[in-house]
């Protein structure tokens, strides 16, 4: 058999050159944008307490969370599946301000499995969170990041889409509904299952008015001015509902007037986190990818178990998938025009020239002694040559060039 202490377990993936610098180029672009915003870094640690980690979440996060014992205390550790239960902790339990606070990180998670097909384990997550403001403004803002966030990695064709779980939430109550049926139709409304609706509603005890309501709700998803005005007029009965749908209408409006040509989408049956969240709910689409790039929601009142109820909205994204499908970031000037061998020399002016070069961020690679590297295999496209006494930096020659023998 042969030795496979190599392999990494399915899901888990490391990043190699060239790929590993665009994404750490990506990383600094994207921090220096939430920078620009007013959002502050914060680095939360890999591995905590399971019950900080789960606090608010459902029990989806709880299945996608490793853990392990802890040998010093005895208890039970989680190693992080999503970074947003630990920026809820630190804002409430540590830096406890008076004020809205907006807090951004960027770092690997680590999950049980996988969200879809062939999919990542360990996702580089970046995202941001902005606490202390109740209103659809701190929505709009945090959406509108989001959207500059793809833009700045490259991506195109973008569509929103848009949810409100209260809509949910509110009809549910409404209509009177026990826990147990309450969680099925969710489970239902999650697949847009009409069939499975129709056929076994009677035999759950829901009746015929109930079966229409949900029914009407499952079919509620497409251009905004249109189902927001369907619902407003389906629902004109429940002001929970309608405070739901004035909040959407003051966001997409808002939005519309920064993103003109944003295609945006309203599904009221998206019901995604909906044991965590508590209002709107937001994702991003890019063209010929089947999963959300982005997404997140607001959470309302998770710091209370941190001694701090706070009105809460956010965003994340996989660093990697942003680079896999958008462009690659801008580039320098130097890496346009190549990196540059030198010969290793221990001649003083040589030397001096290296420096210089590195100092105006030209990337250098200088060879080591005993060793027969070509230029092509360092990937470099110019060389320093002893011309005439002078180093220059001169183009490599290719295959094909007039000037190679």
């Amino acid at each position: 058999m042969d030795d496979e202490r190599w392999l990494l377990p399915e899901g888990i993936e490391e990043i190699l050159p060239p790929t590993a610098w665009q994404l750490e180029k990506l990383r600094r672009r994207l921090l220096d944008l939430y920078h620009c915003w007013g959002y502050e870094l914060v680095i939360p640690p890999l591995i905590e307490f399971l019950e900080s980690l789960l606090i608010g979440t459902d029990s989806d996060l709880d299945l996608q969370t490793f853990k392990v014992t802890d040998q010093l205390s005895g208890r039970t550790l989680g190693i992080r599946a999503d970074m947003t239960p630990q920026a809820a902790r630190i804002d409430s339990h540590l830096l406890r301000r008076d004020f809205p606070s907006r807090l951004c990180y960027l770092g690997t998670v680590l999950r049980t499995r996988s969200d879809g097909f062939g999919g990542s384990r360990s996702p580089l997550q970046v995202g941001a969170e902005l606490y202390g403001h109740r209103g659809f403004e701190s929505d709009a803002e945090i959406v509108s990041l989001m959207l500059e966030t793809l833009r700045i990695a490259g991506l195109e064709d973008i569509q929103l889409n848009l949810g409100h779980v209260a809509v949910f939430r509110s009809l549910a109550r409404a209509m009177e509904l026990d826990p147990r049926q309450e969680t099925w139709l969710f489970e239902i409304l999650q697949r847009k299952s009409l069939p499975d609706l129709q056929e076994q509603a009677s035999r759950r005890g829901l009746g015929a008015e109930t079966i229409g309501v949900f029914r009407d709700l499952m079919g509620m998803h497409g251009p905004v001015q249109s189902v927001l005005g369907e619902a407003g007029e389906r629902f004109r009965q429940h002001p929970e509902v309608i405070a739901a749908l004035s909040t959407l209408h003051a966001l997409v409006n808002h939005l519309a007037a920064r993103f003109t040509r944003l295609p945006v989408m309203v599904d009221l049956a998206e019901l995604r986190g909906y044991h965590y969240h508590t209002g709107v709910v937001f994702s991003c689409y890019a063209r010929n990818h089947g999963q959300a790039i982005a997404q997140g929601g607001r959470y309302d009142e998770i710091g209370q178990v941190f001694g701090r109820a706070r009105p809460a909205t956010g965003f994340s994204a996989d660093l990697r998938t942003l680079l896999l499908l958008g462009k690659t970031p801008g580039t320098s000037h130097a890496k346009q025009m190549g990196n540059i061998f030198a010969p290793w020399s221990t001649d003083p002016a040589l030397d001096t020239l290296i420096t210089e070069l590195r100092y105006h961020q030209e990337r250098v690679v200088q060879a080591l002694p005993g060793t027969h590297p070509s230029p092509e295999d360092l990937g470099c496209t110019r060389q320093l040559l002893r011309r005439d006494g002078v180093w220059q930096v001169l183009p490599v020659p290719t295959a094909g060039d007039p000037s190679v023998d």
